[in-house]
């Protein structure tokens, strides 16, 4: 780049996604199969380190594609589902391809929040005046060509998939 400038690198891809047992495992797995492949990843890490929401938000307009990695847990967190609107937003806008990926959920489960994703999603967002730009961004994403784990799934091979997905999107852009 140009000399003396403070941006970040160009983060290609930005992976949104909920808690310590996909980070130490299948998203560890993806993070090093993109970097494999010269693809540049921010991945979402300073949520625990006080980092502020806003510099995440921020880091998903600079991205040209998003991972949304739906768990069980995912709904839990105000800060996945805020992370979700946003991305909803720039795909929108058509600034940013998001590939949903489905972690031993069915899609249909994640767009209708059926069952304990969507009680989990209930009570989290109770009384905030953007449940409904939420209950959109769920009902939208998951509509997007996604890729789906399940318990048969090899998941070595489901990764070798995403990639190829995401190389795919790049050349798309």
């Amino acid at each position: 780049g140009s000399g003396g400038s403070d941006k970040p690198p160009q983060h290609q891809v930005f992976i949104n996604f909920r808690g310590a047992d996909l980070r130490r495992r299948f998203v560890s797995h993806l993070v090093t199969a993109l970097k494999l492949n010269n693809i540049n990843v921010f991945i979402d890490d300073y949520e625990d380190r006080g980092q502020p929401l806003d510099v995440l938000l921020k880091r998903i307009e600079e991205s040209k594609i998003v991972l949304a990695i739906f768990s069980g847990n995912y709904t839990e967190s105000v800060w996945c589902v805020r992370e979700l609107e946003k991305i909803k937003d720039c795909t929108d806008e058509g600034t940013l391809v998001a590939i949903p990926i489905f972690y031993k959920l069915e899609p249909s489960t994640v767009r209708d929040l059926k069952g304990k994703f969507g009680d989990r999603f209930r009570s989290m967002a109770k009384g905030d005046e953007r449940k409904k730009k939420w209950k959109e961004a769920f009902n939208l994403i998951p509509n997007i060509m996604g890729i789906i784990i399940d318990k048969k799934s090899v998941e070595s091979e489901k990764v070798n998939e995403i990639v190829k997905a995401v190389k795919t999107a790049l050349t798309g852009i």
